[in-house]
């Protein structure tokens, strides 16, 4: 019920729509290409075992991909969402050895895949429709697996840059 004056014209009714279905997925890459890309399933959400699972398989993948790689030690980036800082995530961490990059001080999360993945991924996916999950999944997967070389190597060595502008600006981290 709503309090209006008698003049005052009738309310309009919308209709509710429901939002578009959501996919959650992870991605893991180095200068080399991806090493682990993985979906949620429907309802499914992020915790610290779950990610403990995934960085069991992110393991298992460079371990496969990368021979060697897990001797010379794994240096990863993530962000301080509660998956990646919980005690049990940090356990895992300091059982195999891996590292955390941190992130330079007073400053917004940095990472290759915000500044250099992801916009050309919207950009691929603008204006495309797919009839189920399962299509739009798999041309995601096949998308990155068609990039060439160089657009790796380019995303992890351009964080040097990105990390400077940082640092110069005080952690006032802009991207123009």
């Amino acid at each position: 019920m709503t309090w209006k004056h008698p003049s005052s014209p009738v309310a309009k009714k919308f209709k509710v729509m429901r939002s578009t279905k959501k996919i959650i997925g992870t991605v893991f890459w180095d200068s080399h290409g991806v090493l682990l890309f993985e979906t949620l399933q429907p309802g499914e959400t992020i915790n610290a075992a779950r990610y403990c699972q995934t960085l069991d398989k992110l393991m298992e993948a460079i371990y496969r991909k990368r021979p060697g790689q897990l001797t010379n030690g794994v240096i990863l980036q993530h962000d301080n969402a509660t998956p990646h800082t919980a005690r049990v995530t940090q356990g895992w961490l300091e059982k195999y050895g891996w590292e955390i990059l941190p992130p330079p001080l007073h400053s917004p999360d940095l990472a290759p895949s915000d500044y250099h993945l992801f916009g050309p991924l919207k950009r691929e996916l603008a204006g495309k429709r797919f009839d189920d999950d399962e299509e739009l999944v798999d041309h995601v997967r096949k998308w990155l697996q068609n990039l060439d070389g160089s657009f790796y190597q380019e995303g992890i060595y351009s964080m040097v840059r990105h990390w400077q502008k940082c640092v110069d600006r005080l952690g006032c981290y802009v991207e123009k």
